[in-house]
């Protein structure tokens, strides 16, 4: 047993996406999860077989001692045969234990897996993940429907074990009794009818409820998100109200779901001990009659005692496995979401150099090492421009308006050359889009800056110096080592900003494109920042989205949007001075500006 530990310890751990076929059912994604890990499930089901199994052997021991030492009255037979009783004892829990152990392994990996698949995923999907699916949906399938599908991986060790063990106690019992045998293999048919409407019933309430969780989740996800606002705008206290009814009604559907699935774990209980009654029963009345011996009576009750086992392991494996074909469905529609065909195996390389990058679909040209300002009376104007450049904005099952969408992204070229085209990992590692809504992950200021790449505490110490924050990271318990909360959470907004400004900086991209990076920052900070990272970025591209008459008037060139369009290019003393649009926009900005300082 120690070898056959040690041997699984050693097994390596490998992962590889499930292929398109894996993901057409269910049944095909349980499979995958079972071929992924299958040398360790070949173990679990050998040693459950022979746990199961072994079960069976006590009673026959047993059946020998009574025969042949008791009613014998022969105590060496006795002694010899309680001595083996003892030994397959031992031998069992022996079995019983490795038996546990590796089907927790095999509970885990199926579960981290399958969580591995979600997170490879998700993030092949990249910026249309949030259109296309919510959440909540996303931390139910990673948390719920994971463990789910997992648990039912264990009918892969004492379900195969069960049927073995049942088909052998059937065999043994046939050479007792041809009635009992019979009695025995009828049983369980009887068992699988009487638990089979509930098992329907389970995955037809289970889907819906399985439904309702994901849209609480994922409004319970939007709450947290917005707590701060909440408790500003005075809703805290009607919102808690709204999800609370909403729990409730979640709550009411889960009773409907608990109902079919504690008949079958009473059934799991209740119909096996049913089953031992009428077997001993019939049994003992034939003992009575001369038809068996009194060991082969004790033999008896020992085996359908056994059979107790495998029976529930039956009910409960075919309940398990019900709740994660509704599982295993949410799991599969979420892997299923198309993602952005990028041509990698026929990727051209991005030449070298800064750019130029053009947007067609805008008109909009960023020229090589500018420092360049996008400005739209419409803000969200402007970020579609930069979603566009950074490549953001594919999202092939949203139909017509996506159809167009992609047709435009195929029109953004780097140095003339298609960004469709370029490969993910070139493309990302030389261009970075900067959003202030960029998720910030619990961790270290260290590991926050660094983001993916190797940390150098020096070039750290530069990104926040660039970013004006290196008050930010003074202020922290442990300097670079302090840790920041999941979201910065435990930081201001521009605070935030200024942290996830310096992550941008510290990747050293040829092109940054910046959405609005100095809009929660005081006159006098936004003014270090934009001056710092002029300096920090000569050379390379940046690009900015802002209507902050500051930051426009330190721009290399500013590019005015109307309509989603570029209207007017120049620097911001040329555009005031010939462009009243522009003018009148950046007039309102600043006396907007002006009045939020007056007040």
């Amino acid at each position: 047993m120690v070898a056959v530990r040690r041997w699984l310890d050693r097994m390596p751990e490998t992962w590889v996406p499930p292929a398109a076929a894996d993901l057409t059912s269910s049944y095909r994604f349980l499979f995958w999860l079972t071929r992924s890990q299958s040398r360790r499930v070949a173990v679990g089901a050998a040693l459950g077989t022979c746990w199961t199994v072994g079960l069976a052997v006590p009673p026959w021991v047993l059946s020998r001692a009574v025969d042949e030492g008791l009613v014998a009255r022969d105590t060496s037979a006795l002694i010899a045969w309680a001595l083996v009783l003892l030994l397959v004892g031992v031998l069992n829990a022996l079995l019983g234990i490795s038996r546990h152990r590796t089907m927790t392994k095999i509970r885990m990996d199926a579960s981290f897996r399958t969580v591995r698949a979600t997170v490879w995923h998700t993030s092949r999907l990249g910026a249309s993940l949030a259109r296309r699916v919510s959440a909540g949906e996303v931390v139910t399938v990673g948390i719920a429907d994971a463990q789910t599908v997992a648990q039912a991986l264990t009918v892969t060790g004492p379900g195969v074990g069960a049927v073995i063990a049942y088909a052998v106690v059937a065999v043994v019992l046939f050479t007792i009794s041809p009635l009992l045998a019979a009695v025995v293999l009828a049983g369980v048919p009887l068992l699988a009818v009487a638990v089979g409407p509930f098992l329907r019933r389970i995955q037809h309430t289970g889907t819906e409820y399985r439904f309702q969780q994901g849209r609480l989740t994922t409004r319970l996800v939007d709450v947290l998100a917005g707590l701060r606002v909440l408790n500003g705008l005075g809703g805290k206290t009607f919102v808690a109200e709204r999800y609370e009814r909403q729990s409730q009604g979640l709550v009411g559907r889960g009773y409907r779901v608990a109902g079919p699935s504690s008949w079958v774990g009473a059934l799991s209980t209740g119909l096996p001990a049913l089953f031992l009654a009428a077997v001993v029963w019939l049994s003992a009345r034939m003992a009575a009659a001369g038809d068996i011996t009194i060991g082969d009576l004790v033999a008896v009750y020992g085996y359908v005692a056994v059979l107790a086992v495998p029976v529930a392991f039956f009910i409960e494996g075919s309940g398990d496995i019900a709740r994660a074909r509704v599982a295993g469905q949410r799991i599969i529609d979420l892997l299923n979401l198309p993602v952005p065909r990028r041509h990698d195996h026929s990727a051209v390389a991005i030449p070298p150099g800064c750019g130029p990058l053009a947007d067609p679909a805008s008109g909009v040209v960023i020229r090589p090492g500018s420092f360049t300002a996008l400005v739209a009376a419409r803000p969200a104007e402007a970020v579609t421009v930069i979603e566009r450049l950074g490549h953001l904005t594919i999202d092939p099952q949203a139909g017509a308006q996506a159809g167009a969408q992609a047709g435009a992204q195929a029109g953004v070229t780097w140095a003339g050359v298609p960004v469709a085209d370029v490969a993910d990992e070139e493309f990302r590692q030389r261009l970075v889009v900067a959003d202030n809504h960029a998720e910030v992950f619990a961790g270290t200021a260290r590991e926050i800056v660094a983001g993916r790449l190797d940390a150098d505490d020096d070039r750290i110490r530069t990104a926040l110096y660039t970013a004006v924050a290196e008050d930010v990271v003074e202020a922290l318990a442990g300097g670079l080592d302090g840790v920041i909360a999941a979201g910065a959470s435990d930081l201001s907004g521009g605070q935030r900003q200024r942290l996830q400004l310096a992550r941008a900086v510290y990747a050293a991209p040829d092109v940054l494109l910046a959405i609005d990076p100095t809009s929660a920052v005081d006159a006098t900070t936004e003014a270090a920042m934009i001056d710092r990272l002029q300096e920090a970025r000569r050379g390379r591209t940046t690009v900015i989205t802002t209507a902050s008459p500051l930051v426009l008037d330190r721009a290399d060139e500013v590019i005015l949007l109307v309509d989603g369009h570029a209207a007017s290019v120049g620097t911001h003393a040329d555009l005031l001075r010939n462009d009243s649009c522009y003018r009148e926009l950046v007039s309102r900005t600043q006396n907007d500006g002006e009045q939020v300082a007056d007040e």
